[in-house]
């Protein structure tokens, strides 16, 4: 059976429907994938303070938080898949700047992969932390031109209440959020147990989360589902070892539709996309992150680190150590 770690991160001022709500939705699958007989994911979610003591919540509800930050080490075995961080009420800059050791965590916890969500001006944490540099962001709209003057670095989106930026997620409203554990629960569990969870918390017909959010790395947008999901999957998993048979047979296809399709739908080989992904995702951690060469090979999933240089060489035409520097240089001179 497959863990999944997911943590809440708690603090002050915070909304506690930002815990409760995707909580609830999260449980509500995991019983319905117990009901129908599929046991292969665990969930296991914790609540995360950064010290001990209880934390508050704006409606006074007090929260007793099930571990402290530097519990939860990378290299365990419970170290973090997915981490939500809640909304804040009113300016969140006071409660953000009282906890530096907080974003020096998100920034390892990125760097290690996990999957990052907030809502509102929970997603603050993530661009105070530098790891929305260069990458699409919302946030609550009352606090649009206050972020974009904060973070000039980060691609604000006010058109969209969902964003995607590789592994961030950011939604403006707690509503949202909600939209965004659909397409988590989907991720997790399929399509039949997402809907049925969606039936239980939303009486309305709702758009897909591919429709209705922007996702800086999808491309131009196409109506084969199956192969949206796909994408998805092939993005979540980068640095498997993956091959293209065994994806087709994943998702119930034969190699030839598999590839069929794939292409009509993308103008790409399977195999294309998933290189062109891997070498994004490395483009960002060579940016963003201190890890060597070898790691960021290992973590985009190429376990030879002179085949991944010479792929990186070739589609970039400079080394990964060369465009470390050139993409360095260009940060710090826009910051000065």
């Amino acid at each position: 059976m497959k863990t999944q770690n997911i943590v809440f991160v708690l603090c002050e001022n915070m909304l506690s429907t930002s815990l409760s709500l995707p909580v609830e939705m999260l449980r509500a699958a995991e019983a319905t994938a117990v009901g129908m007989g599929k046991r292969d994911i665990c969930l296991n979610i914790r609540t995360l303070g950064l010290t001990d003591n209880s934390v508050t919540s704006l409606s006074g509800l007090s929260i007793q938080p099930d571990c402290k930050l530097n519990d939860v080490d990378l290299n365990k075995v419970d170290a973090c898949n997915q981490i939500y961080l809640p909304a804040l009420w009113r300016n969140p800059k006071p409660i953000i700047r009282k906890n530096p050791e907080l974003l020096t965590w998100l920034r390892r916890q990125y760097e290690a992969g996990a999957t990052i969500s907030a809502v509102g001006t929970g997603c603050c944490f993530m661009a105070e932390a530098g790891i929305l540099d260069g990458k699409a962001a919302t946030t609550h709209w009352h606090y649009f031109d206050q972020f974009q003057r904060d973070y000039p670095q980060v691609h604000l989106k006010r058109q969209y209440f969902i964003t995607q930026a590789g592994n961030l997620y950011c939604t403006a409203s707690v509503n949202a959020l909600a939209e965004l554990t659909i397409h988590f629960i989907q991720r997790l569990f399929g399509r039949p147990i997402a809907r049925n969870v969606e039936r239980h918390f939303f009486h309305e017909i709702r758009s897909s989360f591919e429709t209705s959010s922007f996702d800086e790395a999808r491309g131009s947008n196409h109506p084969d589902e199956d192969i949206v999901q796909i994408q998805i999957w092939l993005r979540d998993n980068l640095s498997r070892d993956i091959h293209m048979p065994d994806v087709a047979d994943l998702f119930g296809m034969s190699v030839r539709s598999f590839n069929r399709r794939f292409k009509s739908a993308t103008d790409q080989s399977p195999l294309q996309f998933l290189q062109e992904k891997r070498i994004d995702s490395a483009k960002d951690l060579l940016q963003t992150s201190n890890l060597s060469i070898a790691e960021v090979a290992y973590r985009v999933g190429y376990h030879d680190v002179s085949h991944f240089s010479q792929r990186f060489k070739k589609l970039l035409a400079a080394s990964p150590s060369e465009y470390r520097v050139t993409v360095r240089a260009k940060l710090f001179s826009s910051n000065h």
